[in-house]
C-alpha cells in the first residue's frame, strides 16, 4: 500500500540516526530535508541536526500516510471524532489525536499562566462532570471557561482521560525501550534513542505525544508565571502517560525517575523529536 510504502521510504532515511558512519548520500538527503550544505568531503552533520532533519522527515511521511489513509471520508468539520466516550480511545480520524477537544477547548486558548498548572488538581466532583459531558455529548461538550472557570478542572479532566486509556499513549511494547532509553548516559546518544523509539509507537499514539508535547512545551514558556517547568511536568505526566506492563509496585518505584526524565526530554527537544 501507498503508507507502507513511504514508511519504509523513511525508515531507510532515517537509518542515518541509528548507523551514523552511513554513507555521504545520506547525509546530503538529510542536508536538503534542512537546507543546509554538508561541507567539505567527508563531514558529518552535527547530531542533533540529523536529528531533527530525520524527525521532520518522519512526521511528514506520517502525515501522508494519514491523509492517504482517510481519504475515503468526507469531513464536514476539520476533526471527526470516531467514539464519543470518555473512556478511549475516541480519537480523531482526520489527525489521530486522542485528546483535541479537551486541550483545544479548554486550555489552549486560556489558563496557561495560571500557577501550578497541571500540578495543582480541580475538584474531584467537578472533573467528573467534565467526565460525563464527554461521555454524554462528545465533542460538543462545552467546556468552557463559562462553564468551568477553573482551569484545573479542565487539566484534572485531561490527566484522568489519559489515565483511564485501556492502552497509554506511550504503549505498553514500547515503554521498556523508552526506559532504558533514558538510562544512557549521554545526552545525545539518549535523545536519538528516544526517537529511535518513537518511530516505533502507533500513529495515533505518536500524533497524540506530538500534540500533547507542542502544548506542554507552551506551558514551559509561561514558566515564570505557572512555575512550571519541563521537569515539573514531566513529574506529573510521566505515570500518567506511560505504565510499566509488569503490574509490579516495586518496577513502579523504580521507573518513576526514568519516566519524568522521558517526558522531560520529550518537552524539552519537542521541536528537534517530532
Amino acid at each position: 500500500r501507498f503508507s507502507e510504502e513511504l514508511w519504509l521510504e523513511n525508515e531507510k532515511k532515517c537509518a542515518v540516526v541509528r548507523k551514523p558512519k552511513q554513507g555521504r548520500k545520506r547525509q546530503e538527503l538529510l542536508a536538503v530535508a534542512l537546507g543546509v550544505k554538508v561541507g567539505v568531503k567527508g563531514s558529518f552533520l552535527w547530531p542533533p541536526l540529523r536529528l531533527f532533519a530525520c524527525s521532520q522527515i518522519s512526521s511528514l511521511v506520517r502525515r501522508a500516510a494519514l491523509t492517504h489513509n482517510d481519504n475515503h471520508f468526507n469531513y464536514e468539520k476539520t476533526h471527526n471524532f470516531k467514539v464519543h466516550t470518555f473512556r478511549g480511545p475516541h480519537w480523531c480520524e482526520y489527525c489521530a489525536n486522542f485528546m483535541w477537544g479537551l486541550i483545544a477547548q479548554g486550555v489552549r486558548c486560556s489558563g496557561l499562566k495560571s500557577e501550578g498548572l497541571y500540578r495543582v488538581s480541580g475538584f474531584t466532583e467537578h472533573i467528573e462532570d467534565v467526565k460525563m459531558a464527554f461521555d454524554r455529548d462528545g465533542e460538543k461538550a462545552d467546556i468552557s471557561a463559562n462553564i468551568y472557570p477553573d482551569i484545573n478542572i479542565i487539566t484534572g479532566a485531561l490527566k484522568l482521560y489519559f489515565r483511564d486509556l485501556p492502552i497509554p499513549v506511550i504503549t505498553y511494547d514500547t515503554y521498556p525501550k523508552f526506559i532504558e532509553a533514558a538510562k544512557i548516559s549521554n545526552a545525545d546518544e539518549r535523545l536519538e534513542a528516544v526517537h529511535e523509539v518513537l518511530m516505533l509507537l502507533p500513529p495515533a499514539h505518536y500524533e497524540t505525544l506530538r500534540y500533547l508535547m507542542i502544548h506542554l512545551k507552551k506551558v514551559t514558556l509561561n514558566e515564570k508565571d505557572n512555575f512550571m517547568n519541563a521537569e515539573n511536568l514531566g513529574i506529573v505526566f510521566g505515570p500518567t502517560l506511560m505504565r510499566s506492563p509488569e503490574d509490579s509496585t516495586l518496577t513502579t518505584l523504580q521507573d518513576m525517575r526514568y519516566q519524568k526524565l522521558i517526558v522531560q526530554i520529550l518537552i524539552e527537544n519537542e521541536d528537534v523529536l517530532f
